[in-house]
């Protein structure tokens, strides 16, 4: 939409009335929906719901995560001009995108959060589009796995991470986002037989069967093969991709509150989720950035562009369908 085809009062985040398209907008103006798409909770006819969930009371270190979605948000204004670099095809044009909002919840009942946040996402699920969240902690994946295995059953998972979260916790009332895929794997949420995560650089005694594509093997093995196994161990079953920011190294992703040198770099990841194309993507989130912990916003950057290319990755799925 042309900036003069839209009248004076211009805000497409809320004056929007094709769902649909590129937004020709000032970068730093009007309100910042995640890549300026319409700000709506009526998901008739949505393809994919953008929702933030800033919650970091689950963090064994630094907080400040829950500035996350505001500031992956603000990034990603810089973004919605033109199709994404790579992709044989638009998907603001083509799907029905939509900014859903944050979750709501008492930061003073942290017990309520799991199952408030399963719900959340159950509802958006039962309307028929799928979720890209932006967190948070990393612990906000567990619930939202719930309400997708509940409606897809046992869920691939493929996790990029510097750390594996799957250390032992057979508390299922701790709320930690350290352990929450160890328990995700024990109730039966994920299938580690279909699971891969990418990144790793701290040592985990158990992988519990999930493949592990650590950051040196990314380094040296290279995009192609890294991609060549994700594929090979998650076939075609519904995959759910998580993407915490601390995986990228901290040399150009310092915001997170858990960062491990030698990591990946951005062009690295870049590769690899754009070349995931043709995986069953159900949903995604991307997790961990923590603003307060990088005054230049590169992470925030970083992490706009890993929930932009998930939204290429679900809108690619759709295209097979």
């Amino acid at each position: 939409m042309a900036l003069e085809d839209a009248g004076e009062e211009v805000d497409l985040a809320f004056t929007r009335k094709d769902r649909r398209g590129l937004a020709f907008e000032n970068a730093f103006g009007g309100a910042t929906s995640f890549l300026r798409r319409q700000y709506s909770k009526d998901l008739a006819g949505v393809d994919l719901a953008v929702t933030g969930v800033p919650f970091d009371q689950a963090v064994t270190h630094r907080s400040g995560t829950r500035f996350g979605p505001r500031a992956i948000r603000e990034a990603s204004c810089l973004q919605p001009f033109d199709p994404p670099w790579g992709w044989p095809y638009s998907p603001l044009e083509e799907m029905t995108v939509i900014d859903y909002g944050d979750l709501a919840f008492d930061y003073a009942r942290v017990a309520d959060f799991p199952d408030r946040l399963t719900a959340h996402v159950r509802g958006i699920l039962a309307a028929g589009p799928g979720t890209v969240a932006l967190g948070g902690d990393h612990y906000i994946s567990f619930p939202i796995l719930k309400a997708y295995a509940e409606k897809f059953g046992k869920i691939s998972l493929i996790h990029f991470d510097a750390h594996s979260d799957t250390w032992p916790d057979d508390d299922f009332t701790r709320i930690d986002h350290g352990t929450m895929f160890y328990k995700a794997v024990k109730s039966g949420v994920i299938d580690p037989a279909t699971s891969v995560q990418i990144g790793i650089r701290t040592h985990n005694d158990d992988p519990l069967g999930v493949t592990t594509l650590d950051a040196r093997f990314v380094h040296e093995r290279g995009v192609a093969e890294v991609v060549r196994r994700v594929k090979e161990v998650v076939g075609d079953r519904p995959a759910y991709v998580t993407f915490d920011i601390d995986c990228l190294d901290p040399a150009v992703a310092p915001g997170t509150g858990t960062p491990v040198w030698g990591g990946l770099m951005s062009w690295q990841a870049a590769a690899i989720l754009r070349d995931l194309a043709g995986i069953n993507m159900v949903g995604g989130d991307v997790v961990e950035v923590s603003p307060p912990y990088d005054t230049t916003g590169a992470t925030a950057i970083a992490g706009a562009h890993v929930a932009h290319e998930l939204v290429c990755l679900y809108g690619w799925t759709r295209r097979k369908a």
